[in-house]
């Protein structure tokens, strides 16, 4: 079988590898030394069962996602799709700014359903024809709270302010123009005086 070490995370690695005869992704998560061995376990299999769970939950609301084809919660690893595509990251300037609408529009979706990412970069989106589809779920969560769904969106202006910087305004403002128009305007308002409350806590912060 196929391995080829694609990227190492924090919370996983991720390969290039086939199944079936097809090229795929596997995601495997590893062992935390400084943990606990039984806790640590028990958290990877926690969170590698949450992770295929969302992925396959959001495409019911029309977020388009790799297919799972496999998920062995015994060594913590999922196998899926893999998208032929170019990551929003490295689009072109222009391009990148067009697709942040839509991505306001799919994380607005994500939210009014209960669900937050919890990565939201750039690296985590990719463009694959006329379609944008998210990938890493790891830290996505169900929750209906405003103040996680505002950190969701504070982490996305994050990433774009700093990897981004030549087009942040027309990025950020293209994305919340995307966000908007699938929320009610009272939700919108909410989330966005949150992010605003966050930003305010960090300069606090930073002064103090």
């Amino acid at each position: 079988m196929l391995m080829k070490l694609i990227r190492k995370g924090a919370e996983g690695d991720i390969f290039l590898t086939t199944w079936i005869n097809q090229k795929a992704i596997l995601k495997s998560r590893k062992k935390k030394d400084y943990r606990n061995e039984s806790l640590d376990y028990r958290l990877r299999k926690q969170r590698t069962i949450r992770e295929s769970e969302i992925m396959s939950e959001v495409k019911k609301f029309g977020i388009r996602t790799p297919l799972i084809y496999f998920v062995d919660v015994a060594n913590c690893n999922i196998i899926m799709e893999k998208i032929n595509g170019i990551l929003v990251r490295d689009l072109s300037n222009s391009k990148l700014v067009r697709a942040c609408k839509d991505i306001g529009k799919l994380v607005a979706i994500m939210h009014k359903n209960g669900i937050t990412h919890g990565d939201l970069t750039t690296s985590n989106f990719i463009e694959s024809g006329n379609n944008i589809f998210i990938i890493d779920f790891g830290l996505a969560n169900r929750t209906t709270k405003s103040d996680d769904h505002a950190v969701d969106l504070r982490l996305f202006k994050e990433i774009l302010n700093s990897a981004h910087a030549d087009v942040f305004e027309k990025a950020w403002s293209n994305f919340l123009s995307g966000y908007k128009s699938s929320v009610d305007k009272e939700r919108f308002s909410k989330i966005t005086n949150k992010v605003m409350i966050i930003e305010s806590r960090g300069r606090y912060a930073r002064v103090v």
